[in-house]
């Protein structure tokens, strides 16, 4: 593997509404931009600005065609198929006051949906407004009956990273899969560096999906949705692409299985983390399996998109120091700096 930054150009980026794209594969680039270079976006929310008070009603806001509008794609210059598109999220920015979450009707975790089909009626529908407190860093929760209120922590994060997909397919920017897609993992936050395998020229990677907090799952199917200001650097090595999304910080590698049903999922997750254990520290396979079972951490990323996602999660400090991808998070970390 071959790491290529150039020097960190800094590119700022805000769609017009005729530019969002909502699949991945299948786009022209929004732009063209070299490895190591740091882009500032802003990125619509899921429901497209389309819910936005407690009296809508999402059955009769949302038009399917139109969800979880995308920041992108970008060409990468010299990507090419099997090498590795490198993001690292440096900063995420709530770019309103507000955020939403909504109850779809047969949409979500607890209900039947269209894959799960049960004799019952749609469960009630509704709109959650939660107000952001930029001097607390809060989210506030609100419940439709009774005074219930609580501040939870503002913890932004991005639903929806991913590149064009192999093969000249085109996918909804819905589904997550093995390129990346809309994984909904509470791990894509600040100082979350992500590999992903390039597939066809340029990677053409997109962003979206801002979440101002979500819990692991995503139960009813909807976080607190919002439009976000998003800073993040993006390199490139050259081969080395993984099969499904790795995920580093400072505290764990992290391994994104995306299917259905969810146990396999869950064993993609777990397969790439071994083959990740071996890579990083030389292991046989049965050893490295071994060792993954006593010390792994298993959180859902999603239990309500087209695929579900499941993350394997290993804490650094269970082992010995190793650098992957030429050691780029570190530099990606300390190269971030110079945008604070």
């Amino acid at each position: 593997m071959t790491h290529v930054a150039s020097s960190m150009d800094v590119v700022d980026f805000v769609p017009e509404r005729n530019q969002f794209v909502y699949t991945f594969g299948g786009s022209q680039p929004a732009a063209t931009i070299t490895p190591g270079t740091a882009l500032r976006l802003w990125s619509e929310d899921a429901f497209n600005n389309a819910i936005t008070s407690v009296a809508d009603i999402p059955s009769e806001m949302l038009d399917a065609r139109y969800l979880n509008p995308q920041t992108g794609p970008f060409y990468v210059e010299g990507a090419q198929p099997g090498d590795t598109l490198v993001i690292h999220i440096v900063e995420l920015t709530p770019a309103r006051s507000w955020g939403a979450s909504a109850m779809i009707p047969f949409f979500g975790g607890l209900t039947a949906t269209d894959r799960t089909s049960l004799l019952h009626d749609p469960l009630p529908e509704g709109v959650w407004i939660y107000e952001i407190d930029s001097a607390a860093q809060t989210v506030g929760f609100q419940t439709h009956k009774g005074d219930f209120e609580l501040a939870l922590p503002l913890e932004p994060m991005l639903g929806t990273v991913g590149v064009a997909p192999a093969g000249g397919e085109v996918h909804s920017s819905l589904t997550p899969e093995r390129y990346g897609g809309n994984m909904d993992t509470p791990e894509m936050k600040v100082g979350t560096t992500a590999y992903f395998g390039v597939n066809v020229d340029g990677a053409m990677f997109s962003i979206g999906d801002g979440h101002y907090r979500q819990g692991e799952g995503e139960a009813c199917g909807t976080a607190v949705e919002g439009a976000m200001n998003s800073t993040i650097i993006v390199d490139l090595i050259k081969g080395g692409g993984p099969a499904w999304p790795r995920l580093e910080n400072d505290g764990h590698w992290m391994v994104v299985g995306s299917s259905r049903p969810m146990e396999d999922s869950w064993r993609i997750s777990q397969v790439e983390m071994i083959r990740w254990l071996g890579e990083l520290y030389g292991l046989e396979t049965m050893d490295a399996y071994q060792l993954l079972t006593q010390i792994s951490l298993v959180p859902v990323a999603n239990v309500v998109d087209t695929n579900y996602s499941v993350v394997t999660k290993i804490a650094k400090s269970l082992l010995p120091t190793r650098s992957a991808f030429d050691g780029i998070h570190a530099d990606l970390r300390d190269r971030a700096c110079s945008l604070s």
